[in-house]
């Protein structure tokens, strides 16, 4: 269903296009899971790609810090298509992701990418568990 500006709906003024469709399809995060499954979600905004994929309901990230970078059990790699999309690597992620005997080139730390739309289609992979 459109959604109009209230006042132009009061005014009568007629609008070639609503303002935002409801329901509007969300960005989607694909998820290369272990196994090499792929399963897509609907990427919430707001939230982190490890937060994504956690409240799927995929257990194959372990994460279990939860987010704090203590860890590095949220590692994945990351299509190189979306590596200019994503915020620099910090000092300390890249220092976590040092000891992974799993890095490669594209490796992040999925707690540390915030989901946007601008990253529909996303595809991260689970790096195996040290």
């Amino acid at each position: 269903m459109p959604f109009y500006r209230a006042a132009d709906v009061a005014s009568g003024v007629a609008r070639a296009e609503p303002i935002c469709q409801l329901g509007a399809p969300m960005a989607k995060l694909i998820v290369t899971g272990l196994q090499g499954n792929d399963t897509v979600l609907d990427g919430k905004t707001g939230m982190s790609v490890m937060e994504n994929i956690r409240q799927s309901g995929n257990d194959e990230l372990l994460a279990l810090c939860g987010g704090a970078m203590s860890c590095a059990t949220c590692h994945v790699y990351v299509d190189p298509c979306f590596a200019d999309l994503l915020p620099p690597m910090s000092p300390t992620e890249n220092e976590l992701l040092d000891f992974s005997e799993h890095r490669q080139a594209s490796s992040r730390l999925s707690c540390q990418i915030p989901f946007e739309d601008s990253l529909d289609g996303l595809k991260v992979t689970i790096a195996p568990d040290e």
